[in-house]
């Protein structure tokens, strides 16, 4: 968990209020996995706290971070240039679990990203990628929701990823009209349909889901992971002080008992949650 003054090789307005920020830190980016984090130090003598930012992406000794410009800490830092530096402690957190449940065997990834979800989603896309059998004809899924077609972010980084990119809109502008939840369990109400005409070597393959957004949306995730007898790991959004688990500031009940999202997630197997 180094704390590092990180050069900042890039900070540009990817749409609308939506910010990338790439800087160089090469002793993060050798212990970083995705679905862990970032506390980004402000520098403003009103906000005493750090801010937490999913890692998005890694290249060479580049890391990359996105983030809406909502308050003062993200409007501070969408005013920073190249050159600048930023202190960082990280990573901080766990990860998903995608070694073990990834692309192993008959397990077919699918992402569900609502809104800033797609923020840590993209880093394990990455990583499935280059996890994933050369030879496998399987293509991965992933769900991107939204509020409108202006508020989609990262299509273009997933296809490029060579995943099968799916879009749901609140308003339907683009893609399915419904929330992403909504789209997941259309996708997987086919999936069964298919499974109960199919072969039995077809029947053996199934869907591992790895999600984040808002808490509604999570809570949705798991209803439905249950229903069709999915395993699901999910990255909770919570508001962070420390995020080293000193201040038990962002907690989530779970089966064990309230569990730090900063320390003992942010991501959780859904299952484990209580919602």
């Amino acid at each position: 968990m180094p704390q590092i003054k990180a050069k900042i090789v890039y900070n540009k307005k990817v749409k609308e209020n939506y910010w990338c920020c790439v800087f160089n830190a090469p002793e993060v980016v050798k212990k970083a996995s995705p679905g862990q984090f970032l506390n980004i130090r402000v520098e403003d003598k009103e906000l005493l706290l750090r801010r937490p930012f999913s890692i998005h992406g890694i290249q060479g000794s580049g890391l990359g971070i996105i983030y809406e410009v909502l308050g003062k800490g993200t409007k501070y830092l969408s005013r920073r240039k190249p050159g600048e530096y930023l202190d960082i402690i990280g990573p901080l957190g766990n990860g998903f679990d995608y070694k073990t449940q990834g692309c192993q065997g008959t397990m077919v990834p699918v992402l569900v990203a609502g809104g800033m979800g797609v923020a840590p989603l993209f880093f394990l896309a990455e990583k499935l990628r280059e996890n994933q059998n050369p030879k496998s004809k399987i293509q991965n899924v992933v769900l991107i929701g939204a509020k409108t077609k202006n508020h989609i972010l990262c299509e273009k980084e997933f296809k490029a990823a060579g995943f099968d990119v799916r879009i749901a809109t609140d308003d339907g502008s683009r893609g399915f009209k419904g929330y992403v939840s909504e789209l997941l369990e259309k996708i997987l109400s086919a999936d069964l349909r298919h499974v109960q005409s199919a072969s039995s070597k077809d029947a053996e393959r199934s869907r591992g889901i790895y999600a984040c957004g808002p808490k509604p949306m999570l809570k949705e995730i798991c209803r439905i992971s249950r229903k069709y007898g999915l395993s699901s790991q999910v990255s909770l959004e919570e508001h962070m002080a420390c995020g080293i688990g000193a201040c038990f500031g962002c907690v989530a009940e779970t089966k064990e008992g309230y569990k730090r999202v900063c320390k003992d997630g942010p991501v959780f197997k859904a299952d484990d949650l209580i919602w």
